[in-house]
């Protein structure tokens, strides 16, 4: 990110017929909202002036042609969206759904060129366009990085994530394997150091069954033991009924369950109203309100969804920035400068007293093997 300027916040309109027009506008009504972050918003005007006299909200935007047109202290609209969409207020359509996509579309497109530091994505319904059962795989999926990310629910102290996809119940077995396991605790481990500036974050893993066996035995087990011996703090499998209902949560960082329904619904019950998802494991932070694509209610949506979900990405943002700062220009180590600029001259010393020492010993030598020598007599 460019010291100079305001850390540059991405935000997707999501689906056309929701409500993130709304949140979007209500969320920069205040001057003192641009102070935090540039905003730049992936969309159509005609849409978001649809939006704004609908709700008669009073919200101005500077439509932009590229990013090096961006301005601080305004709401930038980037224009994705270029044929006529019709708006139809709380009412998903394909129409609606594909003008989301090709918002977020344009973001990957955009991720990583330095257009913005850190993207927020409104929802919207993928399943209808792609097969992908979330945003953050779907971009991983566009970027061929598919795997790589990982999505962590957050709210205050609570990190939740998820170690198999989002599939039926009876499919979840077949993709806890010691491998996915052991790449998910180290990529959750990573983004609680990274992202959230945790130094030696402790993390609990949940059990597959309500009491042990042959997953828990076979593979969650030796995988935490395993991961220990690499100086991780890991901990369990705790029996999710017990973990959450007797509080121990409160004594961890970070938290990997199982399956989707055993984190997201224990994560929803205990962070209700403005919880956040952020996406670790891509080019840029990728952070979503924690709501569902179905609330479409336009009229009186909650902004703080999504203010929730900016103050989480340019805290990520930073805390990224001060963690890969020693990384970026280290100091060559000491003992390789001395290899590299006076190599010879380290090991010239020894090697001529040891030259010496030889010739000595060798001209000692033919001294005493000489016919007619003094010591020979």
């Amino acid at each position: 990110m460019n010291e100079n300027r305001q850390i540059r916040v991405a935000i997707t309109h999501g689906d056309t017929n929701g409500t993130g027009y709304e949140q979007i506008f209500k969320a920069f009504a205040e001057p003192e909202a641009l102070e935090l972050c540039t905003p730049v918003i992936y969309g159509s005007p005609k849409i978001a002036s649809y939006h704004r006299k609908a709700l008669n909200l009073q919200a101005q935007f500077t439509i932009i042609n590229s990013p090096d047109e961006i301005h601080d202290g305004k709401i930038n609209m980037l224009p994705v969206v270029d044929e006529e969409v019709k708006v139809d207020l709380g009412a998903s359509n394909q129409d609606s759904v594909r003008a989301a996509q090709k918002a977020l579309d344009r973001a990957i497109a955009d991720m990583g060129s330095g257009a913005y530091d850190a993207l927020v994505t409104m929802p919207f319904d993928l399943s209808q366009l792609s097969g992908s059962d979330s945003q953050s795989s779907y971009i991983a999926r566009k970027l061929g990085i598919s795997g790589a990310e990982l999505e962590i629910y957050q709210n205050g102290g609570l990190h939740v994530a998820v170690a198999t996809p989002k599939v039926p119940l009876n499919s979840t077995a077949e993709y806890l394997t010691p491998e996915r396991l052991t790449m998910k605790i180290q990529k959750l481990s990573a983004s609680l150091r990274r992202d959230f500036n945790i130094s030696t974050p402790r993390i609990a893993v949940l059990s597959y069954n309500p009491e042990p066996d042959k997953e828990e035995r076979d593979i969650i087990e030796p995988v935490i033991e395993s991961l220990r011996e690499e100086h991780l703090w890991v901990f369990g499998p705790f029996a999710a009924d017990r973990f959450f209902a007797e509080g121990e949560y409160t004594s961890f960082d970070g938290i990997l369950a199982m399956y989707h329904d055993q984190g997201k619904i224990a994560f929803s019950l205990l962070s209700e109203p403005h919880g956040v998802n952020l996406a670790t494991g891509l080019p840029t932070v990728v952070v979503m309100p924690s709501m569902e694509a179905c609330e479409m209610q336009s009229g009186n949506a909650d902004e703080q969804l999504l203010r929730r979900a900016i103050y989480a990405a340019i805290d990520a943002t930073r805390n990224r920035e001060r963690y890969d700062e020693p990384y970026a220009s280290p100091l060559p180590k000491l003992y390789h400068e001395k290899r590299d600029d006076s190599e010879k001259v380290r090991f010239a010393t020894p090697k001529k007293r040891e030259n010496a020492e030889k010739t000595e010993k060798v001209e000692k030598a033919e001294k005493t093997e000489k016919p007619g020598s003094t010591e020979k007599q």
